[in-house]
């Protein structure tokens, strides 16, 4: 007597939703659920890092300008940390089109405003059903990074602060002009690997205060402390964010 052979259930594609707008963060959710894709949530870049590290999706669809971490500061960390995750990003902010805005790190781009134009789930299903062809590329061309304004050194001239994407190590460079959303280049001082870089002229570093640097600068270890408080925060989600992230996974 033959073993009956039973089929496998499909596997559900997983998307990640990342929008600081919680009415906006369900929709999304809804439409995707209802295609038959399982779906998390984050309401913002870091939260969506927390969850990539437990459970790394096929699609992430993320809006460009939430706090904290800015859109595209999180899929240029996405490209270059996860390759092979499909990435579409949405705005309200451009115009109606199919294409990718200039300097948006994304395979594809959702016009929220347009839902009546164009479908979530088709935009998905076309990912999904291409992503093979584009993996070679995410691989191949590392993503440029996004960096936010220092201010102005002493002689009054606007800086940025560029760390190495090979190396680690970072180098100030002066800003000649302000080139919105446009790719950079320029080699690492340390090890001549071309860094590719967009600057966020919409942001800026502030300094640190005066008693942070006046205690870094008595002696190394209240410094070290120091970043290590900085680590520790940025790793260990908070209790709305755990709860937050196990809600979005039915937990």
């Amino acid at each position: 007597m033959s073993a009956e052979v039973i089929a496998a259930p499909p596997q559900k594609y997983r998307v990640l939703v990342v929008d600081d707008d919680a009415s906006l963060r369900n929709v999304c959710s809804m439409l995707l659920l209802k295609s038959g894709y399982a779906v998390d949530c984050a309401e913002d870049g870091f939260s969506a890092l927390l969850s990539m590290k437990h459970s790394v999706p096929d699609v992430l669809l993320s809006d460009l300008n939430m706090p904290h971490m800015s859109g595209f500061e999180l899929l240029s960390v996405v490209r270059r940390r996860f390759p092979q995750v499909a990435v579409i990003a949405m705005s309200g902010a451009y115009e109606y089109t199919e294409d990718v805005p200039r300097g948006v790190i994304a395979d594809a781009f959702y016009p929220k405003g347009h839902a009546s134009e164009i479908r979530l789930p088709d935009i998905v299903a076309n990912l999904l059903s291409t992503a093979e062809s584009r993996a070679p590329s995410h691989v191949s061309e590392s993503a440029p990074v996004w960096i936010p304004r220092n201010g102005k050194d002493a002689s009054g001239r606007p800086f940025i602060v560029i760390t190495c994407t090979e190396c680690l190590r970072s180098f100030p460079m002066s800003v000649t002009e302000e080139v919105n959303a446009s790719i950079l280049v320029t080699p690492c001082v340390f090890c001549a690997n071309d860094v590719r870089y967009i600057i966020d002229f919409s942001r800026s570093v502030t300094s640190p205060e005066q008693t942070i640097a006046a205690a870094a600068g008595a002696g190394v270890w209240p410094a070290i402390r120091a970043v290590k408080a900085r680590i520790r925060l940025a790793e260990e989600p908070d209790k709305t964010t755990r709860n937050h992230i196990a809600e979005c996974n039915g937990d």
